[in-house]
C-alpha cells in the first residue's frame, strides 16, 4: 500500500483515538521479528539436513510466521515482500527460472550476494514451494537442487531480518513521529493512521479477491492450479491466518471492542471448517466450490466490519479500491 492509496481516503469527520504506536510494538514488530527468527531457523535446517521432507517443517514454520505480516504493502514491505512471496504467478516464472538455474548449475547459489541479485521467481516462499513439494523438482542430497535449497533458505533469511531492521529503525520512526522536520513520509498523526488501517482493508480484499477469488475462477472454468501455494497445501491455511492477522492488527491499533469484526472472523473459521481440500484442489466439484464462496463471503463481511467498527469510528470513509496503486 503506498502514501498515495493513503491519501485517497476522505477524512469525513474528527478522528477517535487509535494507536499506531500500540500497533507496532504489540503487532508489527514482534510480528516481523517472529519471522526473521523462523526464517533463521529454516536456513539452519536447510544447511543441517536438505532433504525436502527434512526442510519441510521449517518451511512451514517460517510461512506461518510470514503469514502475520505478510499481506502489508508499505514502507519496506512494499517493495520487500515481492521476492519474498512472490504470487500470483500466472505465467509460471517460478517453475521454469528454476529449471533454467538447475540445468546450468547456476553459480550464484554459491555466493549470497550474487544470489540476492538472482530474479525473484526464483527467491523466497514459492521457489521453496516448488523445490520441496513438487515431485518435478525431485532431488538428492549433494545434488545442485539441494545447494538451490539452501541457498533460497539463507536469502530469505538475510531479507526477514533486512525487513525486521528497517521496520524497527527508520519506518517505525517515519510512523511515530510523523511531521518530523525529516519525515518526507508522514505529515500528520492522521495520515500514519489512515496508511497503517488501509493494510487492514488491502489484505483481506487480497484474500477474498486473489487467495479464494484466483482458484475458484468462473464457474464453467475454475482454476486450482492459481491456488496460493497449492503444492504444499497451504491455500486454506493461508487464507485463515491473513484473516487473523488482520483481526490481530485491527485490536492492536484501536482501544475498543471489536465484537462485530470479531463475529465475522468467528464466521470465517466456521466456513473454513467446511472445506475438506486445504489446497483448493477440487473446487471443481460445485459442491466445494460452494463452500469456498462461502469462505469468501465471509471474508468480506470481515472487511465490511472492520469499516464500521474502525474506518467510521475513525471518521475515515474508503472511497477507493485498496489494492490499486502507482
Amino acid at each position: 500500500m503506498t502514501r498515495t492509496l493513503a491519501l485517497a481516503l476522505t477524512l469525513v469527520a474528527s478522528p477517535a483515538l487509535a494507536d499506531v504506536p500500540n500497533a507496532l510494538t504489540t503487532h508489527l514488530l514482534p510480528g516481523f521479528h517472529a519471522f526473521s527468527t523462523a526464517s533463521t531457523a529454516l536456513a539452519a535446517s536447510a544447511r543441517q539436513d536438505c532433504r525436502a521432507e527434512a526442510v519441510q517443517p521449517a518451511y512451514q514454520a517460517a510461512f506461518d510466521a510470514w503469514m502475520a505480516v505478510g499481506d502489508l504493502r508499505i514502507g519496506p514491505s512494499e517493495q520487500g515482500a515481492l521476492s519474498i512471496a512472490f504470487w500470483p504467478d500466472d505465467r509460471g516464472f517460478t517453475g521454469r527460472t528454476l529449471s533454467r538455474m538447475i540445468a546450468a548449475s547456476d553459480p550464484a547459489v554459491n555466493d549470497p550476494a550474487t544470489f540476492a541479485e538472482v530474479s525473484i521467481a526464483a527467491r523466497g516462499f514459492f521457489a521453496l514451494d516448488m523445490l520441496l513439494y513438487d515431485p518435478a523438482f525431485a532431488y538428492e542430497p549433494g545434488s545442485y537442487p539441494c545447494t538451490l535449497v539452501q541457498a533460497v533458505a539463507e536469502d530469505l533469511a538475510a531479507q526477514a531480518e533486512a525487513l525486521e531492521t528497517t521496520w524497527a529503525g527508520k519506518f517505525t520512526e517515519a510512523l511515530t513521529n510523523p511531521g518530523a522536520p525529516d519525515n518526507a513520509l508522514y505529515l500528520t498523526e492522521e495520515e500514519a493512521l489512515r496508511a497503517v488501517y488501509t493494510q487492514l482493508l488491502a489484505g483481506l480484499e487480497m484474500t477474498a479477491d486473489s487467495r479464494l477469488g484466483r482458484p475458484m475462477g468462473s464457474f464453467e472454468r475454475p482454476r486450482p492450479r492459481l491456488a496460493e501455494a497449492w503444492r504444499s497445501g497451504r491455500s486454506l491455511r493461508n487464507v485463515v491466518l491473513s484473516v487473523e492477522a488482520a483481526q490481530a492488527l485491527a485490536h492492536a491499533l484501536a482501544d475498543w471492542d471489536l465484537p462485530q469484526t470479531d463475529a465475522a472472523v468467528a464466521q470465517v473459521h466456521f466456513a473454513a471448517g467446511n472445506i475438506d481440500d486445504g489446497s483448493f484442489q477440487d473446487v471443481t466439484d460445485a459442491v466445494h466450490r460452494l463452500h469456498l464462496e462461502a469462505l469468501q463471503q465471509a471474508v468480506r463481511a470481515v472487511r465490511a466490519a472492520l469499516e464500521i467498527e474502525i474506518g467510521e469510528r475513525l471518521g475515515i470513509a474508503p472511497g477507493f479500491n485498496s489494492q490499486d496503486g502507482d
